[in-house]
Formats: structure tokens, sequence, C-alpha cells
């Protein structure tokens, strides 16, 4: 019998972590945790409780580099007393996928060095993947030809295939590296394949392949995990409240050196620090500008109950995932079958109670800063969510493409026309490569901004707060330096739609102003659309408008 030989594709540095430079303190630049000599902070403010806050919180009271007597803040907007984090966070949900199929190397890397601490001691319910937090399924990852088989199009993004050839050959190498054989990362090159590895019967892409390294979380448990590793360790003061802007002051002359002082709540409360870490997720852009960096958009999660005999059938299913239109099924539980979109997302744009902190036009020594100007968006998309809309649903457009996916996913009649019983939003922070920001503010050098997970970041909770203290002590590893530094507002990122800046709008035009100064807002919104050729759906829409089409507006 004739047998295929593959040849073993590889993942630059893929079994073997790089080796990290030690600079010395004093030379470090702002962008590497500050300039002059290093000293700890006295106090740390963590704003947000989310995947990025708590694992950092996490790293932070366990390295030895910061003081005991180092105190250790965090406040989230949590309207529950005592519930860390926000019920609406992007961390909590019944499931979240865990894989290191990736068609960037680095995050395959980076990824399998999470999926080991997950697999870890699955035995011990007092791990992070134990008691059922963990699930190793296997992954289908998957797209459709397009009929051409375009891999890159025509404006030079990835299509959904192209992402998912790339993956695969990283898969394979990340398998090879780890000592997995070859057939861990099964092809699946044809629909019919596809259909019968899924276990779904339906023939939903043209190309893929299945990875059994890989599988999904329980996100809610994983995060409750996390909150009770932080709070064992004693370090760390948790506050229920809203921060509704941060408190800067500007030093003497000549330096004038910019300082954030604390965050303000609603409530009329302030809270100092020396150093203030913004973790606040979909809610980043509206206490800091992000405007061409970061953008807030919904997407759409549904739920549908299964009967006895549908849950035995799908039991031994993997996580089927469609990167031509982003539609996914997570494997059910208790009867429950958890389908969903990763997409563009919808843009929800609102008027901010009190503007962003901008970048300063103070001299400074970063190049971003000089090439970033403050933006005049008064607008910006923000999260609607269940708590603050207890009745809220996604639109018909949402709707109907998950059940025109399911159908071709599931082509079972009993399933054609049943209701999800459930609908969410959930927000993610988008950015135009998918890469994160985690750097420092670019004015102010002890305001640190962790965000822009563009729903790909809970897969890294084991060690994604490792990651963020090291970039804050300046030892960000080389390969992720660029990825995750502080790119620039509007100016620099030329994501943007162009508008006419030019003041023609005379005193008796305030209403039309207006709507121009909203469409120049939106406009920067759009401009920033996640194209890593992992997105389905259609780039920006408008929530309210679909709200409207559905009847809802």
């Amino acid at each position: 019998m004739a047998h295929l030989v593959c040849p073993i594709p590889t993942v630059p540095g893929a079994d073997k972590a790089p080796d990290v430079p030690e600079l010395p303190r004093d030379e470090k630049t702002a962008s590497d945790g500050g300039v002059g000599g290093y000293e700890p902070p006295k106090s740390i403010l963590i704003v947000g409780s989310g995947v990025f806050g708590l694992s950092t919180a996490l790293s932070l009271a366990r390295r030895p580099e910061i003081p005991t007597e180092t105190a250790i803040t965090i406040i989230d907007r949590s309207p529950d007393a005592g519930v860390f984090p926000a019920r609406d966070a992007a961390s909590i949900d019944s499931s979240r996928i865990i894989r290191a199929d990736y068609s960037d190397p680095v995050y395959t890397k980076l990824a399998g060095e999470a999926q080991a601490h997950w697999r870890r001691a699955l035995e011990d319910p007092n791990s992070l993947g134990g008691d059922g937090r963990y699930h190793e399924s296997g992954l289908l990852l998957a797209a459709d030809s397009g009929g051409d088989g375009a891999t890159v199009r025509p404006d030079g993004h990835s299509t959904g295939l192209g992402y998912t050839k790339r993956s695969w050959v990283n898969a394979l190498a990340l398998a090879h590296s780890e000592g997995r054989p070859l057939s861990s990362v099964r092809l699946l090159p044809t629909p019919w394949a596809i259909s019968k590895a899924s276990l779904t019967e339906g023939e939903w892409a043209d190309w893929g392949y299945l990875n059994a390294a890989a599988g999904w979380a329980d996100a809610e448990r994983s995060m409750a995990w996390l909150y009770n590793e932080v709070v064992k360790t004693e370090r760390v003061t948790f506050v229920n409240g809203l921060v509704e802007r941060l408190e800067t002051e500007t030093g003497d002359p000549p330096a004038k050196e910019q300082r954030v002082k604390g965050a303000r709540l609603s409530d009329g409360r302030n809270f100092s620090a020396d150093l203030v870490i913004l973790a606040t997720g979909a809610w980043t852009p509206t206490l800091v500008d992000l405007a061409g960096q970061a953008v807030a958009t919904g997407q759409c999660l549904a739920y549908l109950k299964l009967t006895d005999e549908e849950q035995a059938k799908l039991a031994d299913m993997p996580v089927c995932l469609n990167l031509t239109d982003g539609c996914f099924a997570i494997p059910p539980v208790n009867n429950v079958l958890k389908f969903a979109r990763h997409s563009y997302g919808y843009l929800n744009p609102q008027p901010v109670a009190h503007a962003p902190l901008m970048v300063s036009s103070f001299p400074s020594n970063r190049e971003d800063e000089t090439q970033s100007k403050p933006s005049s968006t008064k607008t910006i998309s923000q999260p609607w969510t269940h708590i603050t809309d207890p009745s809220l649903a996604i639109p018909a457009e949402g709707v109907n493409d998950l059940r025109r996916a399911l159908r071709r996913m599931f082509p079972w009649p009993e399933l054609a026309e049943r209701p999800f019983f459930k609908t969410r939003l959930c927000w993610y922070t988008d950015t135009p490569t998918g890469d994160w920001i985690i750097d420092y503010h670019p004015s102010y050098k002890n305001l640190f901004v962790a965000t822009g997970g563009s729903g790909h970041a809970f897969k890294f909770l084991p060690i994604l707060g490792e990651k963020v203290v090291d970039c804050l002590n300046g030892m960000c590893p080389e390969e992720l330096r660029e990825k995750w530094r502080w790119k620039g507002s509007i100016a620099s990122s030329g994501n943007a739609a162009p508008t006419d800046d030019k003041q023609t709008t005379k005193p008796d035009e305030k209403f039309t102003q207006e709507a121009e100064s909203l469409q120049k807002d939106l406009a920067v919104e759009r401009g920033v659309a996640t194209e890593d050729g992992s997105r389905g759906g259609k780039p920006g829409l408008v929530l309210h408008d679909e709200m409207v089409k559905s009847g809802r507006g």
C-alpha cells in the first residue's frame, strides 16, 4: 500500500520558548515600562475583572518583584455586590473554544503554551481544567472554497479558506513539536469527509481538518475558578462600581509629566493608585481614546434545546467552526446546543457621557504619539447587554443567518424550525489585525492598557496575566512586541473612511452639523474591522438599524 508522506512544516520557536533579553531597568522606553530606574508601585488599581483583569491580578499577586505591601485593587462595573466579573462580560458564558489553531504561528505557539495548562491534572477537581471545566472534544476547522478556492481576497486580506489552510500547517507543526502523531491533525478535503467527521450529517464546508488536541471550556466556571485563585492570594481588594472617567494630573514645568491619578466612580467615589491598569474589554473605548485602534462589536450567540436522543447522538461531536461564515457549534451539554457566529459584529454608536482620555499634545519620545492627535469623536460604539436591557435579543439578521447555518450543519428536519430558547450579544473589543493592545499609554506613564481581545483571548486565561505583567515590566517577547504595542489613533492607522474636515457649517445649521458629526464618528468606528480571515457576516452593521428592521427599534 502506498503511503502519503506529508512534510513537516515548522513553526518558528514552537519547540522552545524564545530568549528574552534582560534589558537594564534604566534603559527602558516608556513602551517598556517607564523611563529611569525601576521602582515597584506602592499601589495598583485594575479597572475590570474579566479575563485580562483577573489573570493580571493573579500574576501581580504572585510575582516576587511586586512587594507584598503593594496594595492591589480591582474595580468592576458588576451591579451585583460581590460578583466578579459582571454577568454580561465576554468571558461569562457556557463555553469558549480552546484551540491552538491559528494562521499566525506566533499565536499557535502561544496558544499551545496555554493549552498545556488547560490539560494539566484533569483528574484533579481543583485544577483549571478539572471538574469538567475543560473538554478536549477536538476541533473541526473548515471553510468554503468560494468556487475558485481563493485563499486571498482581491483587497489582499485572507479568506476563511486561506486562514484554515495556514492554520492546518501550523497545527501539524505544533503536533510534531509536542510529540503528538500527525494523525491527530486529520485532513478533511471534501464536504463528505467534513460531514462524517463532524457527526452532524451536514456538508457544511468544502475543506478543513480535525485537530484532536483542541476543545472547549466552560467559560463561566473557569472564570469562577480564576476569581477564587485571586481571592486565595489575600492580596487583592475587590470593589463594585462603575468607573465613569480617569482622573489625571500634570506635573510641574519643564517636564509637565502627565499621570493618571486614579478613577472616579459614578457614585462619586474616587480611587487613586501609583499604577492604573485598564482591562475593561469592550467598555475600554469609553474611558481612553482608541479611535482607529479598537471598537466594541456585538456578536450573536443562540441556544437550542435538544431531546435526550439528540444529545446522545452528538455526545462525541467536535467543536465545528466554519471560517467563511464564522458560524460554529459547541458540543451540547445537558441537552443544550450553543450555536454562534464569529463575525465583524454589530456597532452600537452612542454618545459618551464623559470624553475618553485622549493622547496628549505634549512632546513625547514615543513615535506613535507624534503620529496621533486627540480624537474629536463624541459617539462611540458601546456594549448593549442583557444587564442594561433584560429584554434584549439578537436582531433578525443574526437569527436568520444562524438559522441558515444551523440547517446546513445539522440538516435534521426536527431542528429546522425549532426556536432558540435564548439569544445573547457577546461584546468583543476588535482591532484591525486581531492583535491585542498590551502597552503603556503614550501620554500617561503610569497608565497601562490591556484590551483588544478581538474574540480570541479567553483561551489564553492560564498565561495571559503573566504575559501582561511581563509587558508591564518591559519584558515583552520580541515576536509579540510589535503586535501588542499601542499603535496610535486614526491618523496613523488609516482604517477609517475619509471624511471632509472643512468647516462650512453656519450657526443656524446646528442639526445638520450634529448629523455630519455623527456620520464622521460612525466612519471612524466602521474603519476598524478585524481582517485576519476568521470573520463572517457583513462589516459595518449598526445594531440600532438592525433592531429597527426587526421591529424592535
